[in-house]
C-alpha cells in the first residue's frame, strides 16, 4: 500500500462501518490563524515528531499500519512510542516489534524515542533495549518519575539507579532518558529550600542519563512551584535534552495546573521566545504531545484532527 495518500476506504472498513468520510477537509477543521510573519521557522518540517500516546485511540483501534500512514501523509517524519500494542483484531494476533519496524521503513518514519514504564526497565532492561535495538532507536527512556520518594536521598537514589539504566543503554549505542511532568520541579520534603529536579540534574551523570522537556509540564511546575525558567536549563547544559516534548497550554486560573492542555498553536505559552532561547543550542527533536487529543471531535477525525492542525501550526511557527 502506498503511503503518498490515505487510503478513506480501508480506513473506514477499519474503522468498523463508520459512515463518515475523513476527507482532508474534515481533518483541517478550522485551524489556528497562521503565525506572524518575521523569522525563519522556529522547527523545521522535516523534524517535526510525534508522540504515539497523542493518537492512542487510533493506534488501539485502527492499528500502526493506518497511523503510520496518516501520519505520514500529514507530514510528520519522527515517532516517539507509547508502546508496541494494537488491537489484536487487526492481524488475529498481536503485532511484534520487527513488524512496527518495518511499517516505519514502509511510511517513510523515523522512530527517535520510546516511552517505557520504570517497572519495564528494572524487570527485562535488555529486553527493552533489544526492542529499541529493533526500532533503529538512538534514544529510550521513561515518562515516570524518577521516584515516589520525594526527598534529596531519594533523588539521589534515582539518579543512581538510571545511570545504571543510562550505561546499559549507552553499551548499545543509545541515550537513556527522562521525560518530566511538573511534580519534579516541586520542592524536598525535607530540604524546601532544594528543587527535585535540580537534585536529579546533578547526581545523574550527562554521558549517560538525558533529559525529555516537556515544556507544558515545565511551565505548569513553574506555575505551582515558582523560581525558575524552563528554558534555563537547556540553555545550560544543551546536549542533555535531545528531544522536547512541544505541547501547548492555554492558560486557565481555574485550572490548579495554570493551564488546560489544547492543541498546538491553540494556547499561549511562549513558544517563541522559548523556542528563539534554544534553538541553536544543540540538535534536538521537537515531538508534538496532546495528552488530550483523543477526546477530539467530531470522532472520525479525532485526534488525526488535532494532529494535523498541530504539525501545520508549528510548520508555520516563525521567529
Amino acid at each position: 500500500m502506498s503511503h503518498s495518500s490515505f487510503d478513506r476506504r480501508g480506513f473506514l472498513r477499519t474503522a468498523a462501518g463508520a459512515t463518515v468520510a475523513v476527507s482532508a477537509a474534515a481533518l483541517a477543521g478550522s485551524l489556528p490563524a497562521a503565525a506572524s510573519q518575521g523569522g525563519g521557522r522556529l522547527v523545521p518540517q522535516n523534524q517535526i515528531g510525534i508522540q504515539l500516546y497523542s493518537v492512542r485511540d487510533k493506534v488501539s483501534q485502527l492499528g500502526f499500519r493506518t497511523v503510520f500512514e496518516e501520519l505520514s501523509r500529514i507530514g510528520y517524519r519522527e515517532i516517539e512510542f507509547a508502546g508496541y500494542t494494537q488491537n489484536t483484531d487487526i492481524l488475529g494476533r498481536q503485532i511484534t516489534v520487527p513488524e512496527i519496524a518495518q511499517l516505519l521503513c514502509d511510511f517513510g518514519l523515523k522512530a527517535v524515542g520510546s516511552h517505557v514504564g520504570l517497572p519495564n526497565f528494572r524487570a527485562n532492561l535488555e529486553g527493552e533495549l533489544d526492542n529499541a535495538e529493533i526500532l533503529g532507536l538512538r534514544h529510550i527512556g521513561t515518562a515516570n518519575a524518577p521516584t515516589n520518594v520525594t526527598t534529596v536521598d531519594g533523588y539521589r537514589a534515582a539518579a543512581d539507579e538510571f545511570n545504571t539504566f543510562g550505561a546499559a543503554a549507552r553499551r548499545r549505542g543509545m541515550k537513556f532518558y527522562q521525560h518530566n511532568h511538573a511534580g519534579e520541579f516541586a520542592f524536598a520534603t525535607d530540604r524546601p529550600d532544594v528543587r527535585l529536579y535540580d537534585v536529579f540534574f546533578r547526581h545523574t551523570d550527562p554521558r549517560l542519563v538525558y533529559l525529555e522537556m516537556d515544556v507544558y509540564w515545565a511551565y505548569v511546575g513553574q506555575h505551582l512551584y515558582p523560581g525558575f525558567e524552563p528554558a534555563d536549563y537547556i540553555t545550560r547544559a544543551p546536549h542533555r535534552y535531545p528531544l522536547l516534548h512541544l505541547k501547548d497550554g492555554d492558560e486557565n486560573p481555574d485550572n490548579p495546573n495554570g493551564y488546560d492542555i489544547v492543541e498546538f498553536g491553540a494556547g499561549d505559552l511562549p513558544y517563541r521566545k522559548f523556542l528563539r532561547r534554544v534553538n541553536g543550542r544543540g540538535r534536538y527533536h521537537g515531538i508534538w504531545e496532546q495528552d488530550t487529543a483523543p477526546n477530539t471531535l467530531p470522532n472520525p477525525p479525532g485526534s488525526f484532527a488535532a494532529a494535523l492542525r498541530s504539525f501545520r501550526a508549528l510548520k508555520d511557527l516563525r521567529g
